[in-house]
């Protein structure tokens, strides 16, 4: 391949030891269709110059990088999925593929698959990934991404040529191999592999890793303080996340453990929804039947599987001390929402004693008036400066509500983040770009019946646009 000068390999994860992960190889496919290539995020990394055959020779057939690691790794991990506590999982249809650095901020990046073969963890299961299943992880990556959401990219979609037999999908299925880049796949449920098994020498080693190479400007801290101030800001991190997701109105459906990354990121997505009206029962995975990742339980979630982290570091550091380093995760997630809502409305915060009166005002609305969440956003982008635009809209009824009124006296003095923005295309058109269920099966459709992958295409393109205008991506840090 021909080496952009942004490429930069990295084995961090190799020099861990084989302790931490297996050796393995990909599955292979009988065939390798190019669905989905992000050159967009594959140009942060140096990696937009491939060809189409080169990048299905890399994330397709898994041919090893220049410089990277020499064999795909399937990481190792533990993790309680639905408060169950289950020491059999690790990657078991997917692999850590390889590392690189972001141009720019210099992190640490994966490569990492999803329905690349069977693994050493595949519990009989065949190692698969239904195209279905990839193209909602693609959509869903988008999606969050342009509305301000600290996730992982969906990098690839090659489809694969199988037939696979799946109990939540028509089935024979089509099958396809998922490559997403993400800051990291350590995991809560890596921690507790070692812990459970009373491994300190492993905690200490994970513990040094993800500072070095997640939180380097930890790398001064000692002792029961460095274990402290790591717990503490993947609190923070994990904290950030979840603000985000509730202002984005997304339910991710499956926080097990394992699910959950020590930077914070979002990453793994299965069974998600995004909220059609303002519903704190709202569940997104179907099997969840005591609605424990329901939309609004998600930060007693994290919350929880927070604590399970903290519970790896006992006997690293006194109890009270780890008990306080958690505390964080609650303001924390409450700063974040405020600001990520404020965000959101296109407003410039003014600080919690103003944005947070805002923020209850315009949730009771959601809440009371049960209008469509994203249309909410779209039609007030901007506060006051979009008044005319929303009252000549759909939901234009919605909003001659009383408690409407007082969403609008709550932000009546707070200035538009960027007014010139309130005058792109993205905003005439009246109705906001979504991915409700209806819409995701919309687009899917079209696919599974024909092979017509242009509506796929077609909200890609909107996603972008809406990107563009609301100007909530996260820039590298």
């Amino acid at each position: 391949m021909p080496v952009s000068p942004h490429y930069q390999p990295s084995v961090a994860h190799q020099d861990l030891g084989g302790h931490f992960y297996d050796v393995v190889a990909a599955a292979d496919f009988p065939q390798t269709i190019l669905r989905h290539r992000n050159d967009r995020v594959a140009a942060t990394v140096g990696l937009a110059g491939l060809t189409d055959a080169e990048w299905i020779d890399h994330f397709g057939r898994f041919r090893p990088l220049p410089g990277n690691l020499p064999t795909p790794l399937a990481l190792r991990y533990h993790g309680h999925q639905f408060r169950s506590y289950n020491p059999n999982l690790g990657d078991g249809r997917g692999f850590l593929f390889a590392q690189v650095r972001e141009q720019g901020s210099g992190r640490l990046l994966d490569l990492a698959t999803k329905g690349s073969g069977q693994t050493p963890w595949s519990r009989q299961g065949d190692g698969r990934l239904t195209l279905k299943g990839g193209v909602r992880e693609v959509l869903a990556a988008e999606m969050l991404q342009a509305l301000g959401v600290n996730t992982s990219k969906a990098f690839s979609l090659i489809e694969t040529g199988e037939q696979l037999m799946r109990n939540d999908e028509p089935s024979p299925t089509r099958s396809a191999v998922l490559v997403r880049l993400g800051h990291s796949h350590m995991r809560i449920g890596t921690f507790q592999r070692y812990a459970h098994f009373e491994d300190r020498a492993a905690l200490e080693t994970l513990i040094d890793h993800c500072i070095r190479y997640y939180y380097p400007e930890l790398a001064g801290e000692t002792g029961a303080a460095r274990v402290i101030a790591f717990l503490e800001a993947v609190c923070k991190s994990v904290a950030v996340t979840g603000a985000q997701w509730l202002a984005a109105g997304f339910a991710h459906g499956v926080l097990n453990t394992d699910n959950i990354n020590v930077t914070g990121e979002s990453f793994d997505y299965g069974p998600w929804r995004f909220v059609p009206t303002f519903d704190m029962d709202f569940t997104a995975a179907y099997f969840d039947r005591t609605k424990i990742y329901a939309f609004g339980q998600q930060p007693t979630a994290l919350a929880w599987n927070l604590a399970r982290l903290g519970e790896c570091f006992a006997g690293f550091a006194p109890a009270e001390d780890i008990a306080k380093a958690q505390e964080i995760f609650a303001p924390t997630l409450q700063r974040a929402f405020a600001h990520a809502l404020i965000a959101r409305l296109g407003l410039i915060p003014q600080g919690p004693a103003k944005d947070d009166p805002l923020v209850a005002a315009l949730y009771g609305f959601l809440a009371a008036s049960a209008a469509p969440y994203e249309q909410v956003f779209f039609d007030w982008f901007g506060g006051e400066a979009s008044a005319a635009r929303a009252n000549a809209g759909p939901s234009a009824a919605l909003y001659a509500r009383e408690d409407f009124r007082t969403v609008r006296r709550a932000w009546a003095d707070y200035a538009p983040r960027n007014p010139s923005a309130l005058d792109q295309g993205y905003f005439q058109q009246g109705k906001a770009c979504s991915m409700v269920i209806e819409e995701m099966e919309a687009t899917w459709s079209p696919i599974a019946e024909r092979d017509d992958w242009s509506a796929f295409h077609a909200k890609l393109a909107d996603i972008r646009v809406m990107a563009a205008a609301y100007g909530l991506e996260q820039p590298a840090v």
